[in-house]
């Protein structure tokens, strides 16, 4: 590859100083930036590079002693026009920073080229006020069956006085006069690339042209003020411990926009009887050993009732009964199952009586 005459690109001499060379740049980034309508982005990539080079002192020695196809290091190749370091479009805004630029004014330059800019008007985006989030302990039983409470927050919320308005009540509104009925903000801002024609909200009115003529007492014309809402929470059945509720539009609120979300983590508190996995309930059962030997009824206080069980005789140790519907509830009304774990309890003390019957058992070989 052929060396490359950096200063050539510029339109200035070896010895020129950086403030002429900035200057240079400037016209040609005006001159040939590809998305003005006689833009030419060859030579734009052309003129990035060799400002690049010859806007940083260390790189320009190394150019000026070895050209541009010198020692790896140095040239703006390495992170100009679509390398790293880049704004808008794959501008290297790298130059900039090292020239004591503004990077908000560039980018703010840049982006008008993307968003509508050069006279035209920008999208404004609705406001959205903060997601927020809290905790919610509920008993294990109602994680199953579903419950209703009641939280009390303190948020941003809307004005209940003026309900949004920032209005005194009964005052009339009238044309915001910062804006001239308007709603936005117009504003002409001079660059080396132009003079470009940009539109923002006006915080007077919020982008509505008009104010209340009389402000409300309570928010001072904000519409929203900081209180304690309570707030009604359904809990829906089988909700699992851990588990968010997504309240839509009660979050914090904001001056004439879209309200966050609010998020409930459900922390659910552990039943001394019954465990939970998936859609079934699981719980233990202690029996003496003669009912597992002969059978046996037992009544178990489930979740929503009583359950008779009948212990068939025989039983093992951990065998496991399985009662159909007494479960969690899923979907279309069905619920899931409670299983049964059996424990036969040995006596730790044998009576004279007793221990004279179970070796009768054993010699019967049981």
């Amino acid at each position: 590859m052929a060396n490359k005459d950096y200063y050539a690109s510029l339109g200035v001499s070896k010895g020129a100083s950086k403030d002429e060379i900035k200057k240079a740049f400037h016209k040609m980034a005006h001159k040939y930036h590809p998305d003005k309508n006689a833009g030419d982005d060859k030579k734009f990539k052309e003129v990035n590079e060799a400002y690049q080079t010859l806007s940083d002192d260390k790189k320009r020695a190394q150019y000026d002693q070895f050209g541009s196809e010198g020692p790896a290091g140095f040239g703006g190749a390495q992170g100009g026009y679509g390398g790293q370091g880049q704004g808008f479009g794959g501008f290297d805004f790298s130059g900039f920073q090292n020239q004591g630029f503004d990077m908000g004014d560039i980018n703010d330059i840049f982006s008008e080229f993307f968003t509508g800019g050069m006279g035209g008007r920008q999208a404004s985006q609705q406001k959205r006020g903060r997601d927020i989030s809290t905790e919610l302990d509920i008993a294990f039983q109602d994680s199953i069956f579903g419950t209703d409470r009641k939280v009390l927050i303190s948020k941003v919320s809307k004005c209940t006085t003026c309900k949004g308005t920032g209005a005194k009540d009964g005052s009339k509104m009238k044309t915001c006069s910062k804006c001239n009925g308007q709603g936005k903000i117009h504003e002409t801002k001079r660059s080396f690339l132009g003079t470009f024609s940009s539109a923002r909200e006006c915080e007077e009115c919020h982008g509505r042209g008009e104010v209340p003529s009389e402000k409300c007492g309570v928010c001072k014309g904000a519409g929203v003020h900081k209180q304690q809402e309570e707030i009604a929470i359904k809990i829906p059945a089988g909700i699992n411990n851990g588990e968010m509720i997504r309240m839509t539009g009660m979050g914090e609120a904001v001056s004439h926009g879209t309200a966050g979300d609010l998020y409930i983590k459900i922390n659910v508190a552990p039943h001394a009887m019954f465990r939970r996995e998936g859609s079934n309930l699981i719980m233990d059962l202690n029996i003496k050993l003669s009912d597992a030997l002969l059978g046996a009824e037992r009544v178990i206080p489930a979740l929503d009732g009583d359950v008779t069980v009948k212990i068939p005789e025989g039983v093992s140790i951990n065998q496991i009964l399985r009662v159909k519907g007494r479960g969690v509830p899923t979907s279309h009304n069905n619920r899931g199952d409670l299983f049964i774990k059996l424990n036969i309890k040995l006596p730790s003390k044998l009576s004279r009586k007793s221990r004279e019957l179970i070796e009768k058992l054993k010699e019967e070989g049981i």
